[in-house]
């Protein structure tokens, strides 16, 4: 008797796919929480070029996604498993955990803000203001931590590694893009590529926010005067 086509397994994007358990207010916060890397990317960045067009930024994303591809390289490479505790209920055993992607993007993404901030400024002049704005990505940071353990995703050991080696790559990335590629920066702004786009660098103006301010109400007066 024929059976019918074969079934082929199905495996599932798992982006912004988190489970909770139900009723657990904490676990349903740390839910949103894990999606904080999605926010930065989709809301973040993508809000950045489109109305900022800032070459720093666009390095910065640039070190993120090469993060993440070594980080599943790294992963298809090593194939440990996630905690089999709640793999099947989470429905992730097909997917590896050995480093957590999550806290790798995270601990990069704290690692080069607040160099970014205290080396080269982040476009504020006041060393108070630079120091508040490096603090400000960590408690998010560790917080996509913990949530990826307490909701059964990864394990310690797994979410440890994904830290350490996201601050390393998000601190030589940096070192990269401000003492290397720094250099071109200049060539892409007059690139037909960086004309067309709108493609700028404002890491030289000490005070961003000051600087545009002061020029847009300047603009504005001496149309007000035409």
């Amino acid at each position: 008797m024929d059976e019918g086509p074969e079934v082929a397994s199905l495996k599932a994007v798992t982006l912004t796919h988190v489970r909770y358990r139900r009723g657990d207010s904490l676990g349903h916060f740390l839910a949103w929480v894990s999606l904080i890397p999605v926010f930065i990317s989709l809301g973040g960045f993508v809000s950045h070029f489109i109305f900022r067009r800032e070459l720093q930024g666009v390095f910065f994303s640039l070190g993120l996604i090469l993060s993440q591809f070594l980080n599943e390289l790294i992963k298809s490479s090593i194939q440990q498993s996630r905690p089999s505790a709640m793999c099947a209920a989470l429905e992730v055993c097909d997917s590896h955990g050995w480093p957590s992607s999550h806290s790798q993007y995270m601990f990069f993404f704290a690692s080069y803000f607040t160099l970014l901030c205290l080396l080269n400024g982040a476009g504020t002049s006041s060393p108070r203001s630079r120091r508040l704005l490096a603090l400000l990505p960590w408690p998010a940071a560790f917080l996509t931590l913990y949530s990826r353990v307490y909701l059964g995703y990864h394990t310690v050991a797994q979410v440890i590694a994904g830290a350490t080696l996201g601050m390393v790559l998000g601190a030589v990335w940096f070192w990269i893009v401000n003492t290397m590629l720094v250099d071109y920066f200049p060539a892409i702004e007059e690139s037909a590529v960086g004309r067309f786009f709108y493609i700028k660098d404002s890491s030289h103006i000490p005070n961003v926010l000051e600087f545009e301010y002061n020029n847009a109400r300047a603009f504005r007066k001496k149309l007000a005067k035409d």
